[in-house]
Order: structure tokens, then C-alpha cells, then sequence
């Protein structure tokens, strides 16, 4: 069971003092981190889906 106080992502390990003191911020903040790792996922898949289609791996096509 999850503690009322517990936001999901904040696990309260900021070293580098990024996380915003404003909820407001953080709440943005934690946002735009959802839609880079998405957006990451996305670029993935295409690697893997070009990988598939001509069976070279991505390296591959930068080497030749």
C-alpha cells in the first residue's frame, strides 16, 4: 500500500538540487520527463522496425 504523502517519480534522491520547489513546476517538470521517455520509446521501436524491414542493425547503416 502506497504512504499518502508518496508521489510517484520522487523517490528523494536529487543530488544536483534540480526539483523545483513550486508543486506547480514539479508537476510540469514530471510531465515533459513522461513525454521525452515516449517519445525515447517511439525512436526505439523505429530501430527495431527498421531492423526488422532490412535486417541490418542501426550501426550497420551508419557504416556503410
Amino acid at each position: 500500500q502506497l504512504r499518502e504523502e508518496y508521489i510517484p517519480g520522487n523517490l528523494g534522491f536529487d543530488p544536483l538540487g534540480l526539483k523545483p520547489a513550486d508543486e506547480a513546476e514539479f508537476v510540469t517538470m514530471q510531465t515533459k520527463e513522461l513525454q521525452n521517455g515516449r517519445l525515447a520509446m517511439l525512436a526505439a521501436a523505429g530501430f527495431m522496425a527498421q531492423e526488422l524491414v532490412d535486417g541490418k542493425g542501426i550501426i550497420e547503416h551508419f557504416t556503410n
